[in-house]
């Protein structure tokens, strides 16, 4: 083929008929070897299983049935057997042509081809361009009224949106051809190996689909937050040693920001949970607040000097471990009963979750500070971090913790019923009830989970920092797990969000802060950089989802 030459559809049938011709002659052998070989292996397996499934034979009638296919199955696999060698020999013989021959002989054409398709498709498209602006000037001069000057330029508009139509049209019907080219030759593979890809090819065929369906509008969206955030922290990295005279990205930094980013974990993991039902939770700072003061309270060190309720407490008395163990389960019952009140009006009575849990944030924090008259119960026993979440040769076991709570919150997303029901409630709650989903149990568990993570996050954070738990602290924090779940990826719009982007919101939010910390910025310019994420982040979302309608 001449350079530049664009080939014909029946020019492209010639240039790939020598390998049909070689491939297809090779395949024909093979499938011969297979007949009475691979080919009744799979048949006969199949039909095994199809007996063990049917519910109309007996016991004894399948066991008979099974028996009998299981005797020609192993003849099947001895045929195989013995052909086994002749056919991996057909097979390389077959895939040495391809890789000799198939780009040589057929791809690079159909390449060069569609580079001349897609030049020639723009220069039409400049030259179609070119005359319809000659015929609207033309038309144009010849007119006076408003009205029909008007109702030209409009017509002219939608020639032009039409024109740029067609040549986007144009461009997928080439990327479609030479897409179909390359992947002609996996097809091929495919027949020889029956779908039996290496490693490499699997790679190969991954990268070829991605590029192929890849879309720079959809990839923007998508991931241009991440972009964003990506370079706003290499920036910091650059400034960092440059004003502060050490490097930010040290392992006892990165450490650091894993250890303030675990307890957080738990939090944006219960709120993304309610984020998928198109839900929120403004009260997860007060549940920490509320959580941490009960925690200090049981584990503190010796007899409280605060009261609750005008009632000091002492729990001197009771073993540490149990000291421990009792603060877990405080924990979680305090805010697990709060998060199930507002869970059971959201779910009953389909109160919007911003004001059962605006009304949870208030009733807890003025309970709190009432019940302690705002008061911090200063410090936990000394040995209770170390039994908690000791640190191994310098490295916070509490990462680990968060380790637990991402496998097991994962796991109920993704491999339980509870976890496909919450995706089909918060997708669409009508279409979920009326395929037999109780949206009112999905929306309430929802809740309890959320509860039992707070309880956990909360009593992990008393033990980070020894105590100190107030009604004041984790003032801020529903925002933070609000906005990590958000930036991860988790939609208001409702059954959509993966852990992962979880995960990867939360460390995104701690790293932010703490590399800004480290910078000397205002915590109150902090909070700004924090609000345009959060609005960005959500920009992206609702752009998503308006192109998706």
């Amino acid at each position: 083929m001449a350079n530049g030459e664009i080939l014909t559809a029946e020019q492209e049938r010639q240039l790939r008929q020598p390998i049909d011709e070689y491939v297809g002659k090779i395949q024909k052998e093979i499938d011969e070897l297979r007949e009475h070989g691979t080919a009744e292996v799979i048949e006969y397996q199949n039909l095994i299983e199809s007996v063990k499934r049917d519910k109309t034979l007996s016991k004894g009638e399948k066991e008979y049935e099974i028996k009998e296919f299981e005797a020609k199955l192993n003849q099947a696999k001895a045929v195989e057997a013995q052909n086994k060698d002749k056919v991996a020999k057909l097979i390389a013989d077959a895939e040495g042509y391809l890789k000799e021959n198939f780009e040589k002989l057929y791809y690079n054409a159909v390449k060069e081809s569609c580079e001349a398709e897609k030049a020639k498709a723009l220069e039409d498209h400049k030259q179609r361009l070119a005359q319809l602006e000659k015929e609207h000037k033309e038309a144009l001069a010849g007119m006076s009224d408003q009205v029909e000057i008007k109702e030209e330029n409009y017509v002219h508009k939608n020639r032009i949106s039409n024109e740029k139509l067609e040549l986007e049209k144009e461009k997928q019907r080439i990327k479609d051809r030479k897409h179909d080219a390359l992947t002609y030759k996996y097809h091929l593979i495919d027949l020889l190996r029956l779908s039996d890809f290496t490693f490499a090819e699997e790679m190969a065929q991954k990268w070829e689909n991605y590029k192929y369906t890849f879309n720079r509008r959809t990839f923007l969206l998508q991931n241009g937050l991440y972009i964003a955030i990506i370079l706003i922290f290499i920036a910091l990295c650059v400034i960092t040693p440059i004003k502060k005279g050490t490097p930010l990205l040290t392992y006892n930094n990165v450490l650091n920001i894993l250890q303030q980013a675990s307890p957080r974990m738990f939090l944006a993991l219960g709120v993304a949970g309610l984020i998928l039902l198109t839900g929120t939770d403004l009260s997860v700072g007060r549940m920490v607040g509320m959580g941490m003061t009960a925690a200090t309270i049981i584990m503190h060190q010796g007899v409280n000097t605060g009261s609750v309720f005008g009632h000091i407490f002492d729990f001197t008395n009771i073993p540490v471990v149990g000291r421990v163990i009792l603060a877990l389960v405080v924990c979680i019952v305090l805010c697990t009963v709060f998060t199930s009140i507002a869970g059971f009006f959201t779910a009953k009575f389909k109160m919007h979750p911003f004001i059962s849990t605006m009304a949870n944030m208030l009733v807890i924090f003025g309970l709190v500070t009432y019940a302690t008259k705002g008061v911090s119960f200063g410090s936990i026993e000394a040995t209770i971090p170390n039994m908690i979440i000791p640190k191994v040769n310098g490295f916070p076991t509490i990462i680990l913790w968060a380790l637990a709570a991402i496998v097991i919150v994962w796991f109920i997303w993704n491999k339980t019923t509870f976890g496909k029901n919450l995706y089909a409630v918060g997708g669409n709650p009508e279409a979920a009830a009326v395929s037999g989903i109780s949206v009112f149990a999905v929306t309430l568990g929802a809740f309890v989970m959320a509860g039992i993570l707070y309880g956990f996050g909360s009593w992990l954070e008393c033990a980070r920092m020894v105590g100190s738990g107030s009604a004041a602290y984790g003032q801020g924090w529903d925002m933070d797990a609000i906005a990590a779940c958000v930036v991860g990826g988790v939609s208001f719009t409702g059954g959509i969000g993966k852990i992962s982007g979880v995960v990867t919101g939360v460390c995104i939010f701690t790293a932010l802060t703490y590399s800004l910390t480290i910078l000397g910025i205002d915590t109150n310019l902090q909070f700004v950089f924090s609000g345009i994420i959060i609005l960005i982040a959500v920009t992206l979302d609702c752009l998503k989802y308006v192109q998706k309608k």
